[in-house]
C-alpha cells in the first residue's frame, strides 16, 4: 500500500528532487499536498504530474481565489498558517519538511505533536527547536527521519553498529571559499559564494556552506538526532563530497557511506524510513576509502563553529539567536548590503549579547527570533558590523 505524503517546500531544491522520487515510485507514494511559496508558476506542472494532490499552500493570500477558480478540485491555503491547514486537511502519513529557515520550525513541531511521520530537511527545526522536538519524540509523538546527507550517512552507519563509538565525523566540502584564507575573504561577492564546488543547492544554504554556518548547524543536528555531545562530534574537510559522514569506533576503525553528492539518495532513504538496502564501508584509515582529499578542520579559519558548542551545551534560546542572526545577515549579503565576513560578526555580536532563557515553547522561540531579526536589521542599517 502506498504511503501518503505532504511536501512542504515543493519548489526548492530538496522539494524538486522529492517530487522526482515520488513520481518514479507511484506504487510506493501518493502525494496529497504541497506548499509552493511564491513560485506559483510551478503549480500547473506539478498538478498535472500528480492528480492525487488534494491541497496546495501558496504564500500570497491575494492569489488564493485566482487559483481556487482555476483548480476547483484542489483546496488552496496561504501563508504560514496555511502550512498547518495543509497538513490538517490532507491527513497524510508523512510530512516532508523541505522548507528553508525558521518558517519550517512550527510545521515540524505540529507534525510530531499530531503523530505524523516527519522526513526532515529543515535544519532550523533542530537548531532552534531541538529540545522541544526531542521532548515530543521521547513522549512517543510521531517519528523523525533525517534528510541531510550527513545525517543520513550517520544513520546508516549507526544502523549497522552503534556500540563502541568514539566519534561522529561530519564531512564538509568547505564551500566556495575553501581555498582562501581569512584575509582573502574581505571582498568576496555573493555571486562567487554561490559557486559551490560539489553540490547544487539553493542560495541560502550555499552561502551557509561558504561561511561554515551550515556545518555548525549539522553538528547541532547530530547532537539532537543521535545524542552525542560536542566532544564526540568532529568535522573533517573533504574536497569531493563522496564521503558524507563517518563513524569512528574505539578500535580505530571508520565506517562510512561513500556515494556521489546527490540528495536523492538521502531523500529516498528518509521516505522509505530507512527500510531499503544500503551500503557502508569499513577501513582503519579514511584515506583508504578512495582517491579522495581530506584536510584537518581549523577552528581558527572557521570560528563560527564555536557557536555550535554554545547551542549544544547551553541550549535554551541560543539556537534561535544563532539562526535568526544568520538568516538576516545572509539575505543582506545576497543583496550586496554587507560584506561576507559581516555575516560572522553579526552572529558573534548577537550570540555574545544574548541573555539565555529556557526554550519552553514555540512562542518563546518565535519571540526571540523576531527580536533578533529586528536587532540585526538595525545593526545593518546603521552599518555596525
Amino acid at each position: 500500500m502506498s504511503k501518503s505524503i505532504v511536501l512542504l517546500g515543493a519548489s526548492g531544491s530538496i522539494g524538486y528532487q522529492t517530487l522526482d522520487i515520488v513520481k518514479k515510485n507511484p506504487q510506493d507514494f501518493n502525494l496529497f499536498g504541497i506548499s509552493i511559496g511564491h513560485k506559483t508558476r510551478k503549480i500547473n506542472g506539478i498538478l498535472s504530474h500528480f492528480p492525487s494532490i488534494k491541497a496546495v499552500c501558496i504564500q500570497d493570500k491575494n492569489k488564493v481565489n485566482y487559483y481556487q477558480k482555476h483548480y476547483p478540485s484542489v483546496k488552496f491555503f496561504s501563508g504560514d498558517e496555511g502550512l498547518i491547514n495543509l497538513i490538517d486537511y490532507c491527513k497524510a502519513e508523512m510530512v516532508v519538511n523541505a522548507l528553508v529557515g525558521f518558517v519550517g520550525l512550527y510545521p515540524s513541531i505540529y507534525s510530531l505533536t499530531n503523530n505524523y511521520k516527519l522526513a526532515l530537511a529543515n535544519k532550523e527545526s533542530l537548531v532552534v527547536g531541538g529540545d522541544i522536538i526531542n521532548d515530543l519524540l521521547a513522549k512517543g509523538h510521531g517519528e523523525l527521519f533525517p534528510i541531510d546527507s550527513e545525517h543520513s550517512a550517520l544513520w546508516k552507519c549507526l544502523k549497522v553498529k552503534d556500540t563502541d563509538v568514539d566519534k561522529l565525523v561530519i564531512t564538509a566540502s568547505g564551500g566556495a571559499f575553501r581555498k582562501l584564507n581569512r584575509d582573502q575573504l574581505v571582498d568576496v561577492k555573493a555571486s562567487d559564494a554561490l559557486k559551490h564546488p560539489t553540490w547544487k543547492m539553493g542560495p541560502k544554504i550555499t552561502i551557509d556552506c561558504a561561511s561554515m554556518v551550515n556545518k555548525s548547524f549539522e553538528v547541532i543536528e547530530a547532537y539532537y538526532l543521535f545524542g552525542y555531545d560536542y566532544e564526540h562530534i568532529s568535522i573533517l574537510l573533504h574536497d569531493e563530497s563522496m564521503i558524507h559522514s563517518l563513524v569512528k569506533y574505539k578500535d580505530g576503525t571508520y565506517r562510512a557511506e561513500v556515494s556521489y553528492p546527490d540528495m536523492r539518495n538521502p531523500i529516498r532513504f528518509a521516505l522509505y524510513e530507512g527500510n531499503i538496502p544500503f551500503d557502508t564501508e569499513v577501513s582503519d584509515d579514511y584515506h583508504k576509502f578512495g582517491p579522495y582529499h581530506f584536510h584537518d578542520f581549523d577552528i581558527n579559519r572557521y570560528p563560527v563553529v564555536n557557536h555550535a558548542r554554545t547551542v549544544m551545551e547551553k541550549g535554551g534560546t541560543y539556537g534561535a539567536v544563532f539562526n535568526a542572526s544568520n538568516e538576516v545577515a545572509v539575505h543582506a549579503y545576497l543583496k550586496d548590503e554587507i560584506p561576507f565576513l559581516a555575516i560572522e560578526s553579526l552572529i558573534n555580536r548577537c550570540m555574545n549579547e544574548h541573555h539565555n532563557e529556557k526554550a519552553k515553547d514555540y512562542e518563546t522561540l518565535l519571540r526571540v527570533d523576531q527580536k533578533t531579526r529586528k536587532y540585526v536589521r538595525e545593526l545593518i542599517e546603521k552599518g555596525e558590523y
